[in-house]
């Protein structure tokens, strides 16, 4: 079907409705892009690419625009909450032949994205009604507006409005970590991913060139602290290593409840959803947006390929399901250490602590 006047419309201009619509650009197709919010600044934070992330905006004809913007992340490092070595990983050596690790602000992916999707998104346009068509689906706006389209496109996050008009599923379900997100700039001066173990909690640091670094923390529970910050440095006023350091830098919190999406279909008729909405896990191996980078590229090529949208819909779900569940199980698997005391966590760790990390990442280094 490459090229051809299918209709398709994305829902979502995150980063993965901007993918998924650079992806069908590249494939031929000319998707319009929906977002409900206003093109508003919003609080940046960080994000962590790793190598298969790398290799999908590669396929997006995007690592271009990319490789001048944060800093490439060689090793991670996992210490103890006093400070002391855990355990490291050596990227280069793990995604060799698949991409470099790179850390950024998120705003700036956002941007990149943006451009290579064609920078045009309908913004305050929020799906009100998605209704199936011999063929097609009629979508209704709350602003009073409709239109007809082959193919919708979810890519509107972990709460997603087309999941739930769709009948694809409910809201997302609690997945037990309230997380804590910040940009520092002035803080100790840090080359790797470094992060810091300890009871139910974790603390993390990535550079992000030009003095800037992300600050990523998590404790178990579901409760928001009223003060984050306050809470943040109660938590971890302990912790050694360049925590102090960082603590000292903050200056404003982003905080939130981890959540997952488990459905048994990812799509109905000629609606289907991709990224968050479809497979939405804690982000303990950030693998978050690189899922929604390479369904973007799984689908345009499922849909160039097949001849017509019911089966590329089929050949989609049949390829992306067993990388996202590797993603979710690996993911429980890590969470589940968080509930092990370090007395008996921290000597398992040392000893073994690179192999077991490298192996949650063992699928995603193969192909697509």
């Amino acid at each position: 079907m490459g090229g051809s006047p299918l209709r398709v419309l994305v829902v979502g201009a995150g980063i993965a409705g901007l993918a998924v619509a650079r992806a069908l650009r590249l494939a031929g197709f000319r998707p319009d892009v929906t977002e409900r919010l206003p093109p508003a600044e919003s609080t940046d934070t960080g994000l962590y690419l790793p190598g298969n992330a790398a290799r999908a905006m590669r396929r997006l004809d995007l690592d271009g625009p990319l490789r001048p913007l944060g800093q490439v992340i060689h090793r991670q490092r996992f210490l103890d909450a006093a400070g002391a070595p855990l355990c490291e990983v050596d990227l280069d050596a793990l995604w060799t032949g698949v991409g470099e690790c790179r850390a950024l602000p998120r705003a700036e992916l956002h941007r990149v994205l943006l451009t290579g999707a064609g920078g045009a998104v309908r913004h305050g346009a929020e799906v009100s009604t998605v209704d199936p068509l011999p063929g097609g689906v009629a979508v209704g706006f709350t602003d009073g507006t409709s239109a007809e389209y082959d193919l919708v496109v979810g890519a509107d996050g972990p709460r997603s409005a087309v999941r739930t008009l769709a009948a694809l599923g409910g809201p997302p379900r609690p997945a037990g970590h309230v997380v804590y997100r910040a940009l520092v700039r002035g803080g100790p001066r840090i080359a790797d991913w470094t992060a810091l173990l300890g009871q139910r909690a974790g603390f993390l640091v990535v550079p992000l060139g030009a003095g800037r670094l992300y600050c990523y923390a998590d404790e178990a529970g579901t409760d928001l602290p009223a003060d984050p910050l306050a809470r943040l440095r109660e938590l971890f006023g302990s912790y050694g290593g360049p925590v102090p350091e960082v603590l000292d830098a903050l200056e404003t919190v982003c905080v939130e409840r981890t959540e997952e999406v488990e459905l048994g279909r990812w799509f109905h008729g000629r609606v289907l959803l991709v990224g968050d909405a479809a497979h939405a896990t804690a982000p303990t191996l950030s693998q978050g947006a690189a899922m929604a980078l390479e369904d973007a590229v799984v689908l345009a090529e499922s849909l160039r390929a097949a001849g017509s949208v019911d089966a590329a819909l089929l050949a989609y779900e049949s390829r992306r399901r067993p990388r996202t569940r590797w993603v979710r199980d690996r993911t429980r698997d890590r969470n589940r250490t968080r509930d092990v005391p370090p007395a008996l966590r921290d000597p398992l760790l040392r000893g073994r602590g690179g192999r077991i990390f490298r192996e949650h990442y063992r699928l995603l280094t193969g192909p697509l």
